[in-house]
C-alpha cells in the first residue's frame, strides 16, 4: 500500500503521524495549547488539524489557533471546515479567506448543527460533505482531507451508501480520507479491504483516539456512534480517579492498535489528542523511537 500523510508530502521514515486539536475557550486554556504544541512538535508530526465547534461555532477561534499553530511550529495546519448550518455563500467567503491567508489544507466535514440551529438555513447550503468538496475545489486547489467510518456513519442506509458517500468526497477532489476512531482494530482493517474491493484507492488514514478519561470518552463515542468494545471497558473500568495508571494503560493500547495497523500496511496515524500530551507522546515515542527521543529532555 502506498504511504501517505494526513497533513503533508510522502516521507521514507516508516511510520508518521499528525495530531487533532480544538480551539481553547480562555487565555489559559490557550496558553496550555502552545506547551502541548510545543510538546507535540518535538515528536517530529507531519502537522495538525484545528477543529470546528457544531455548526461552525468556533471559526473564528479556529482560524486564530491554526495560524498560531503554524506560525509557532513551522509545520502544516488543517482548518476543519464544516457545512451545516451555514449558507453556501457564507462558507465560500471563508474558504476565499483562507486562501487569502495561505491556508490551503483542510479538513472538510458535512458537521453537526449546534443545539436548535437549523441543518441548512435560509439561502441553501452545501448538503453534503461531498458537495462542500466540490465547492472548495471551485475555488482553489485545496489540499482536502474528508471523514470515513470504520462502523458505518449512523446516518447512513447501510455500509455500501457509506463507502458510496466516500466516494462521492473523493471524486469531488479530496485527496484521502481520515478515519472516524475505532477501537476495534479488525474493523478497522476489514473497512479498508472493503474500500479497496469497492474500487476506492486514494489513502486512508486511521484516526486514533488515546483514553484520556474513560468516562468523557463513552459519552462522547454514544453521540458518534463509535463502539466500546466489552474489553476496553474492562481495562478502564475505575481508572478516571487514576490518571497516571490509565494514561500508561492509554498509551498501551493505541501502541498495540499503531503496531498491528501498521503490520498490515496502514502507516499513517491521525491522533485526536484532544489539547493533552501525555499519551499522545508516549505513543509516538514508542512507534518512533528513533525519531522521537527516549531521555527527559524530549518531554
Amino acid at each position: 500500500m502506498t504511504r501517505h500523510s494526513p497533513i503533508a508530502g510522502p516521507d521514507a521514515a516508516g511510520i508518521r503521524f499528525s495530531f487533532e486539536l480544538f480551539p481553547p475557550r480562555t487565555p489559559e486554556g490557550l496558553a496550555q495549547l502552545d506547551r502541548v504544541v510545543d510538546r507535540l512538535a518535538a515528536l517530529g508530526p507531519e502537522g495538525f488539524s484545528v477543529t470546528h465547534g457544531a455548526g461552525g461555532t468556533t471559526r473564528d477561534r479556529t482560524r486564530g489557533v491554526v495560524e498560531r499553530v503554524a506560525a509557532r511550529t513551522g509545520l502544516p495546519v488543517a482548518q476543519h471546515l464544516t457545512c451545516i448550518g451555514a449558507r453556501r455563500a457564507e462558507i465560500d467567503d471563508e474558504a476565499r479567506a483562507l486562501r487569502a491567508a495561505g491556508i490551503r489544507r483542510i479538513v472538510a466535514l458535512r458537521g453537526d448543527p449546534p443545539a436548535g440551529g437549523a441543518p441548512h438555513p435560509p439561502g441553501g447550503g452545501y448538503r453534503h460533505a461531498a458537495d462542500l468538496v466540490a465547492g472548495l475545489m471551485r475555488i482553489a486547489d485545496f489540499d482536502i482531507s474528508v471523514a470515513a467510518y470504520p462502523e458505518v456513519h449512523p446516518e447512513a442506509a447501510s455500509a455500501a451508501a457509506d463507502l458510496d458517500n466516500l466516494r462521492r468526497k473523493f471524486d469531488a477532489g479530496a485527496r484521502r480520507a481520515i478515519t472516524q476512531y475505532c477501537f476495534d482494530t479488525d474493523t478497522v482493517l476489514r473497512f479498508v479491504d472493503r474500500a479497496r474491493a469497492a474500487g476506492i484507492d486514494r489513502p486512508i488514514v486511521p484516526g486514533i483516539m488515546p483514553v484520556s478519561h474513560f468516562g468523557r470518552l463513552r459519552r462522547f463515542s454514544e453521540t458518534c456512534g463509535a463502539a466500546i468494545p466489552r474489553w476496553l471497558a474492562g481495562m478502564f473500568e475505575g481508572l478516571d480517579a487514576d490518571p497516571a495508571r490509565r494514561a500508561g494503560l492509554a498509551a498501551a493500547v493505541a501502541t498495540e492498535q499503531c503496531r498491528r495497523l501498521a503490520a498490515a500496511g496502514l502507516t499513517d496515524f491521525h491522533i485526536y489528542s484532544l489539547n493533552r500530551a501525555e499519551v499522545s507522546v508516549a505513543l509516538c515515542r514508542a512507534l518512533r523511537p528513533e525519531r522521537t527521543g527516549a531521555g527527559p529532555q524530549a518531554a
